[in-house]
């Protein structure tokens, strides 16, 4: 199992399992959801009732997911996975998956390194879809942005798929030689789609934004890839596809996506490697 460190304020204690439940040195302790999950989500690291992504979204993403969409972008992420992979076959190298969802690119991508890895998700409905899934990972409910449930220097690997991207955090959990890979929605995603259904096709690229983000932090960049492909959708991953994205929610939207039966659509994404600086 992934080691974890204590989310109480001002503890930080390394986590041990002890029969059903984790404890640190100070005495603070965390059940094991029967879901499978670690709940280390405090009081003050919950802005809502519900916090992290709507059910809704949480539930079209993994339906999307199920459909094998990404299966490109796995690929195409998977050399990045195999050069960080450790020389010795008896380390496991550490990974943590921030804003991991419903869990489906954990198994895609670690399903041999299920002792290194740890989700880390702040929508409850996401990390019991995830635990489910692949019990064999480490997956926990946690605000990401707040402290990563890491200690100092601890981990090979820090993944975000359209997920978090608390820049300090990733650089503190960082090994001195690990590694940094993030994704974000290229400016062709979905573009057809926003166009018919927002009637507006803005194209804004981020990636590079996003790199000069984590380079305050003290990362480094690596290397930067481009992965695109073209898909033909039905009416359901139409309606998917605005779900998990927070499109097509007003009604004028909801009317407009109602005459779509179907349609071709442009997935994109831009793919970033970073390594922590020296």
């Amino acid at each position: 199992m992934f080691e974890l460190r204590c989310t109480v304020r001002n503890c930080r204690e390394p986590l041990q399992q002890r029969e059903s439940g984790l404890f640190c040195a100070a005495g603070h302790h965390f059940d094991r959801a029967k879901e499978g999950y670690w709940s280390l989500l405090q009081p003050q690291d919950r802005r809502s009732k519900n916090p992290g992504d709507a059910d809704a979204a949480v539930l079209a993403r993994h339906r999307w997911l199920e459909r094998g969409y990404a299966a490109g972008l796995t690929e195409t992420l998977r050399p990045w996975i195999a050069d960080s992979a450790s020389a010795d076959p008896e380390t496991v190298p550490r990974t943590i998956d921030l804003g991991c969802g419903e869990g489906s690119f954990g198994p895609a991508l670690f399903l041999d390194e299920a002792d290194g890895y740890c989700g880390v998700d702040l929508s409850k409905r996401a990390i019991k879809l995830a635990a489910r899934g692949w019990p064999a990972g480490t997956w926990v409910l946690a605000n990401a942005d707040r402290t990563l449930p890491a200690a100092d220097a601890s981990v090979d690997r820090v993944i975000s798929l359209f997920g978090r991207r608390p820049a300090a955090e990733i650089y503190r959990v960082l090994s001195e030689t690990g590694i940094c890979i993030v994704a974000v929605p290229g400016e062709e995603d979905l573009i057809e789609l926003r166009e018919q259904v927002q009637q507006a096709g803005h194209r804004r690229s981020r990636w590079e934004m996003v790199v000069d983000e984590l380079s305050a932090a003290g990362l480094e960049f690596v290397e930067h890839k481009h992965w695109q492909q073209s898909v033909d959708l039905d009416t359901d991953a139409i309606a998917d596809a605005l779900a998990m994205t927070y499109r097509g929610v007003r009604h004028s939207q909801q009317t407009r996506l109602e005459s779509l039966a179907a349609m071709t659509v442009t997935l994109a994404a831009d793919l970033i490697l970073l390594r922590r600086g020296s």
